[in-house]
């Protein structure tokens, strides 16, 4: 388990720009190159649960730092599968805390900002449009206060940009919150072009207002920092559905979920599999995912209702009713017009795939305009 584990970590943490890593043990020769760091990692067993305790050692001063701690159930999967998701923990957490590292020297985080952030966050755990009133107001009263902390309007932006995924703004306002969310991260970028999380904001913001072309390259960039941020592939995921490419997008989405870094997340890449999954045609699998997503969150309805199309796909009539009605109880104004993301510069394939589960969704009674 050890083993694999470690083979993973290093062929992750490998694919890292601007890190080299070194395979070193004892003290290193002459010509050898010297390492900066060092990576330790520690497996145990106790009863039922493995646990992995992550941690970095700088070598010049001997600082010992833990990066993370880590535990799995062993009945979670596969040996495999343990091994994949205990080294994509960690390598996720050394990622993130590397590329800290490599910030040294840009402006520090704020306090007073990042207790803003976890109240926003902590206010959108299930997600309600009345709890992402509640964190849109948090962000804007902090950042008003504090308008060049980076965190914040990076969170602000994500936040934004939520609010136009699940179309809790009237199309108008959608339109100014997505440049809103442009100017944010553009101030972002420009104060820390390096970051991951800012990168990521990036990644999803092009994928969110449907420019695939740029999303697949800032995508592919976040994981050219971080190769288990499960966010990132989710969106690369999205923009692979959108451009009709349902096998790609499908493979994504299970990568994600084989990583399932960071947990937060992990409701995303599983709709994403679902919705993949019936659009081509594969109910049952669609069923499994979908049904794993909303027993996270429930999210704006979307989920029900794809869903509830599997269902009636499958001949699952009351199954599917009753989604659907759980649907439009989280999201009553949806319509045949508003239920689907933006059309523009998507493919013809997926065009053509997603009238088709909107005719079934017409069949349980979505209505084609607002009553």
């Amino acid at each position: 388990m050890s083993q694999g584990i470690l083979t993973q970590l290093v062929a992750g943490l490998s694919k890292i720009d601007g890190i080299d890593l070194i395979e070193q043990e004892g003290p290193h020769t002459a010509g050898q190159q010297a390492a900066t760091y060092e990576i330790q990692g520690e497996l145990r067993r106790e009863e039922q649960s493995w646990h992995y305790q992550a941690r970095l050692v700088d070598l010049a001063s001997g600082r010992i730092e833990s990066v993370a701690e880590i535990s799995s159930d062993a009945a979670e999967g596969s040996a495999q599968l343990l091994q994949t998701r205990l080294a994509a923990r960690a390598g996720y957490a050394f990622a993130d805390r590397l590329n800290s590292l490599q910030l040294k020297g840009q402006a520090a985080r704020d306090p007073a900002g990042d207790v803003a952030i976890r109240q926003a966050i902590a206010s959108i755990n299930q997600t309600t449009q009345e709890r992402f009133a509640t964190a849109l107001a948090i962000l804007e009263k902090s950042l008003s206060a504090d308008p060049d902390n980076v965190d914040l309007q990076v969170a602000l932006a994500a936040l934004r940009l939520r609010g136009v995924q699940m179309a809790w703004y009237d199309p108008a306002r959608s339109l100014e919150a997505e440049e809103d969310a442009r100017v944010l991260l553009e101030r972002a970028l420009k104060a820390r072009p390096n970051a991951v999380a800012i990168l990521g904001a990036y990644c999803r913001f092009l994928t969110v207002t449907n420019q695939f072309s740029e999303s697949l390259v800032a995508c592919a960039r976040v994981l050219t920092a971080n190769p288990w941020d499960g966010t990132a592939l989710f969106h690369l995921g999205m923009t692979h559905v959108q451009l009709g490419r349902f096998a790609d997008a499908l493979a994504v989405f299970s990568q994600a979920d084989r990583f399932d870094t960071p947990e937060v997340s992990r409701w995303t890449w599983m709709l994403g599999a679902g919705w993949a999954s019936l659009l081509m045609d594969r109910n049952e699998d669609a069923v499994t995912w979908l049904e794993r997503s909303v027993a996270i969150t429930p999210a704006s309805g979307r989920a029900y209702m794809l869903l509830a199309a599997a269902y009636q796909n499958l001949g699952r009539t009351a199954d599917a009713k009753n989604a659907f009605a759980k649907a439009m109880e989280i999201r009553p104004q949806s319509t045949v017009r508003n239920i689907s993301l933006p059309a523009r510069n998507t493919s013809d394939i997926y065009l053509r795939a997603r009238q088709s589960i909107n005719r079934t969704l017409a069949q349980l009674g979505l209505p084609n305009e607002t009553p």
